[in-house]
Formats: structure tokens, sequence, C-alpha cells
């Protein structure tokens, strides 16, 4: 690959550089635990990173000169304190675990998990996902939260690492600007019974309700369990409202993170009838529309 020499760039090719094991080993759970780092991939998340206020503490690039300025800039904030390295296809594709690898791979500090920092008054709605163990899921969640304007996500129990490369990936960006928390249910539960907050979760169970007939009052945190297993019965038992999604064709459930964002949405529908029709609904600021600051 021919070399640029950009100020302050510096190119790495070789595969065994310590470097590249380090960034490496971020793909493994217990490399970031280590590390307290984590990987994000692709130009168009790295700048929604940016947008938030989070800049990587290292770049790794195809092209250290690309042409969308907002790149450049991105490029020169982190040469002020960080590192950039003009990567070859071999150490990209190495990182990003993909044989056609994004352009931009970096390296993040760890985000805030815990749950006391949240300030429930700051939206009307949030999101709590229990024991959801597919990253892809996890990722979509997050995105759901930013798209509905929620508050953030709060992880129960044994969920999928928030910060694996497929959950970070599948977020598009999600994960920069929607507050994070992770916390066992009892400590959850505590949380929320110590201050206002409606407590829904998506169930199956013959008590529940049709989500279009529920009526949610903010705060709201809707909950969505386990892929395979849904909310255990203790966590079902704790709920203020059980809601259920129709299902009109063989299937007996929707993916989880999918049925998460149908609900959320009825939560805003009836939020903004409400608002149209004179009756008393949350500020529609919190209904979303806003990125979110940590």
């Amino acid at each position: 690959m021919e070399r640029t020499e950009a100020p302050g760039v510096r190119p790495i090719a070789s595969l065994t550089n310590d470097r590249v094991k380090r960034a490496r080993s971020l793909r493994d759970k217990r490399g970031r635990r280590r590390e307290g780092l984590f990987l994000a991939e692709g130009w168009r998340i790295l700048l929604e990173a940016r947008d938030a206020g989070h800049n990587p503490l290292e770049l790794w690039l195809s092209d250290p000169e690309p042409a969308q300025p907002l790149a450049r800039a991105l490029i020169a904030e982190v040469l002020a304190g960080g590192a950039v390295y003009q990567a070859s296809a071999d150490v990209l594709a190495k990182l990003s675990g993909k044989d056609n690898p994004q352009t931009a791979v970096a390296v993040f500090a760890d985000l805030p998990l815990d749950l006391p920092r949240l300030d429930r008054s700051a939206a009307a709605l949030w999101l709590v996902a229990e024991q959801l163990r597919d990253p892809g899921n996890l990722g979509t969640l997050m995105r759901t939260a930013d798209a509905t304007g929620a508050g953030g996500l709060i992880l129960l129990d044994e969920c999928a690492d928030p910060f694996s490369v497929e959950a970070v990936r599948a977020s598009m960006g999600a994960v920069f600007t929607v507050p994070l928390a992770r916390a066992p249910s009892a400590e959850f539960l505590a949380w929320l019974r110590g201050g206002a907050g409606q407590l829904v979760g998506l169930s199956l169970t013959d008590g529940a309700v049709p989500h279009t007939a529920a009526r949610y009052t903010a705060p709201t945190f809707l909950m969505v369990g386990n892929e395979a297993r849904g909310l255990p019965h203790a966590l079902e038992a704790a709920c203020d409202t059980l809601v259920t999604l129709p299902m009109r064709g063989r299937a007996d459930s929707l993916n989880a993170a999918v049925a998460g964002a149908v609900a959320a949405y009825e939560v805003l529908r009836q939020w903004e009838l409400g608002k149209s029709s004179g009756r008393e609904s949350p500020d529609p600021v919190s209904l979303g529309g806003a990125k979110h600051s940590r």
C-alpha cells in the first residue's frame, strides 16, 4: 500500500505489531474489561461520537487525509492528544474482524454504566432490557432509544456487552448518544421505586393487555426480556402493567428488539394523541428529536 506522509500519522502494516495486538484484543470481552476500552468502526459512527462529545483515543485509518472536512477535523483533534495510525488493509481487517473492513476503526474509553447517575426526570420514556443476550438486538435497542428520544437504556442482569463490536455496529452510533446503565434487577427495582415511574413489561402471559389498550404515564420504563424466555416471573410481578403485541400470523412472538421498538412508538403515539386532543401529556421536548448528552 502506498504511504502518505501525513504529519503525526504513523504507518503500521505488520499484523504482529504490539499496538495492533492490543487493539485487536478489544474484540474480546476479556480484553475490553482489562483495558477499559472498546472499538468502533466506520466514519459515520465515529462522527456521531464526535458530535456527541466523544473522541477516540486512537484512530486506525486506510487514508489519513480523507476528503470529508469533519473527518479531517476529527483526525486533527485526536492527534492533539491521542494517536493516529495509517493501517494496511490486513491490519484493518484484523481489527474489524471482516474481510471488507471499514476505512476507519477507533479505540474509545469505556462509557459510564452506573445507574444512580441517571436522572429519571430528564425524559418521559426509558427502555429497559433484561438478560438480552444478542448484541445485535442490544444495538438495535440503543438505536430505538435514540430514535424515540428515550432518556436511556438500562441493562439488567446478564445482558450482552453494549461495547462489543457487534453491539456498537448495530447501534449505528447510538452507543454514544444514549445514556446506558447496568444493574442487577433488585437494584434497579429499588432505584425505580425510589421515585416516579411506571414499569411496563412486554409479556406473552394471559394477564397482559394489548399494547394499544394500556395507558402510559410519564416516566414510563418499558422493559423487554430475554429473546428465548421473556421476562422472569418475579420481574413480571413487579411491573405496574404487562402488555402484549397481537400476533396475526403463525409466529408466536416478535424479535425482542423489534417488539421493544413497536411498543415504544405506541407510547409516543398515545402521548402525542393526548397532546393533540388537549389531554395532559408529557413535555414534547422529552418525546424525541434531540440528541442526548452524557
